[in-house]
């Protein structure tokens, strides 16, 4: 299979682009450094830098969109704010007026999206039925899946991966959090009620593949472990896994000082469930937050 990725030189676009390579699928990578790409996703990945490049005679068998600013990288100012959208939208856009103009449109789009698309839900069990909270995160998700479905109007099998926090050994949100908590000084922010929901990178890039491999299935999907935990229970079982305490919690006035309007990122939750995927006979293999976390610490 011919496969366009974008937002494959990242955290998880390297290890998606191994795996697939490891399946004999060709790729092309969009990236910025295109002089990049062999080093971080194999040595036959071939790269563009614009998506302007592509003409009407390139055929892809998929394209896979996971590009975007990081959402928690800088403080949400007004102009981050709208670079958070432009780096989600445009590309997404983009990659709308190349399959409207390709004389053989792709099988499959499947567009990258995020759990902020419900915002701050408390304690509510969250499908892809769900009803979201209004709030910069859900403005931002829904703008970018919008986009993408523009794709089903042209005959385009479209999925939509909306994804929660990912946990990997070589970045994400876990990288920031390792150093206070090897050094005794984690412990749950807020009040720790709120609910935090995750997936393994490796059972991300598997979700991916079925997708890429189901030509059924299309829509939403919640890519999360069916293990949601509270920021406490998180914060202890990190605690567990790396033998330290984690007792020292993180006012939510100081992370409203300190990050703004970002800081409902932490003190926000969504109780996630992979509704669609576990009815769609998806597998899980890391259903427990203690076994995803002692995988990559």
């Amino acid at each position: 299979m011919k496969i366009l990725i974008t937002g494959g030189t990242g955290f998880i676009g390297k290890k998606l682009c191994h795996f697939l390579l490891g399946k004999d699928h060709q790729l092309t990578v969009l990236s910025r450094k295109p002089e990049k790409v062999s080093t971080l996703c194999g040595e036959s990945v071939e790269s563009i830098k614009n998506l302007d490049q592509l003409t009407a005679s390139d055929t892809f068998d998929a394209i896979i969109n996971l590009a975007g600013e990081g959402i928690a990288d800088a403080r949400w100012t007004d102009i981050r704010k709208q670079q958070l959208l432009d780096s989600r939208i445009n590309i997404t856009k983009q990659l709308i007026s190349y399959i409207k103009k390709a004389t053989n449109k792709p099988r499959v789009l499947i567009s990258g999206s995020a759990i902020g698309y419900y915002g701050d839900k408390g304690s509510t069990i969250l499908t892809e039925e769900s009803l979201p909270h209004e709030e910069f995160s859900h403005h931002l998700c829904a703008l970018w899946e919008a986009t993408a479905f523009e794709a089903e109007t042209l005959g385009v099998r479209t999925c939509v991966i909306r994804t929660a926090l990912v946990i990997g050994d070589d970045g994400g949100f876990l990288k920031r959090m390792l150093l206070p908590f090897k050094l005794g000084l984690g412990g749950p922010m807020g009040d720790g009620k709120q609910w935090m929901s995750w997936i393994h990178r490796t059972d991300l890039i598997a979700i991916i593949d079925t997708l890429l491999e189901s030509p059924t299935l299309e829509g939403i999907f919640n890519a999360s472990s069916p293990g949601s935990v509270t920021n406490r229970e998180f914060s202890k079982t990190l605690g567990e896994v790396l033998n330290r305490p984690a007792i020292i919690p993180v006012p939510a006035f100081v992370l409203k000082i300190l990050l703004g309007e970002m800081s409902m990122l932490l003190l926000g939750g969504q109780r996630v469930i992979p509704d669609r995927l576990e009815k769609a006979g998806f597998e899980f293999k890391f259903k427990a937050l203690s076994h995803a976390l002692s995988n990559v610490t």
